[in-house]
């Protein structure tokens, strides 16, 4: 909600301003239909010719982030702390032949079926399940898991900026695509030039438009559009950094609580649970029968 009432406040200053210096949206508004077809549709066009038919689907999926904003909200960093909780406890209590029932069946699992938000998340339960399935393979080292980790971290997190940085492209190729409307407008005034100074001054308004909303759009749009996806990407990706963190703690000798402690350090401050919500939610843990 809060990026639809930026975008109303920025239509109100822009178009509001133009009015009260006793512009005319009637040009605007005439011009509009066919000067957004050229830009936009260029714009599209273009984005179509540099992409695949992989990153155009990641961008569609990614459009409405925007709105929604980041996927993982203060609820899904508890429930991560204590899922990760309960398999690293259940690790040095029980040892890896009772991990390995829940990594290798966890739609069976009695732990994951606990979080279903987390479970639902293909590439946060193999991240989990992956790495634990190292781990039971004697892969102890946590150095070599870390690295592990973060080569798929990092290979994930530049396939969900395929949005993102589509958009930033775009705004930054609309500007150039606002002259070309234009210069075609101005083409079709030369080609009337003999026509009263009232028409031509028309024609003359019309040509501009299109530099304006090509400028409008980038910076004022699709710009803010693509920057703010990136944020959401970025915070987002903190929810893996935090499963990481807690993992190679565990390599590291720590007990489950201590692990999780040390992940609970990783999780965004507006997101983030105090020491005691985060005990009080492990301590409200039903005990595992499964």
């Amino acid at each position: 909600m809060l990026q639809i009432g930026g975008i109303v406040i920025l239509f109100a200053c822009v178009f509001g301003g133009y009015l009260m210096t006793g512009g005319s949206l009637g040009v605007v508004l005439e011009a509009l239909p066919h000067e957004i077809l050229t830009i936009f549709g260029a714009a599209m066009a273009a984005m179509i010719i540099g992409g695949s038919m992989y990153s155009l689907k990641k961008i569609a999926g990614s459009l409405g982030q925007v709105i929604s904003g980041p996927k993982w909200k203060p609820g899904d960093f508890r429930d991560l702390l204590c899922l990760l909780y309960l398999l690293t406890k259940t690790m040095k209590s029980k040892g890896l032949i009772a991990l390995e029932a829940h990594i290798e069946r966890p739609a069976e699992s009695s732990i994951f079926k606990r979080y279903p938000r987390i479970t639902k998340d293909h590439f946060a339960l193999d991240f989990i399940c992956d790495t634990l399935r190292m781990m039971t393979m004697s892969l102890e080292d946590p150095h070599q898991v870390e690295t592990a980790m973060e080569k798929q971290l990092e290979k994930h997190h530049h396939e969900a900026l395929v949005g993102a940085n589509a958009l930033t492209t775009m705004s930054d190729g609309l500007p150039a695509l606002g002259i070309v409307a234009a210069v075609l407008g101005v083409i079709k005034t030369m080609g009337a030039i003999s026509e009263p100074p009232e028409v031509l001054g028309g024609m003359i308004g019309s040509a501009l438009v299109g530099t304006f909303l090509g400028v409008f759009l980038a910076y004022g749009i699709v710009g803010p559009m693509g920057a703010r996806l990136k944020s959401i990407v970025d915070e987002d990706g903190q929810f893996y950094h935090v499963i990481r963190d807690i993992l190679v703690a565990h390599l590291h000798g720590n007990a489950a609580q201590v692990s999780v402690e040390i992940g609970r350090g990783s999780v965004p401050s507006e997101a983030q649970p105090s020491f005691a919500e985060l005990e009080e939610a492990l301590n409200t843990i039903p005990p595992d029968h499964g």
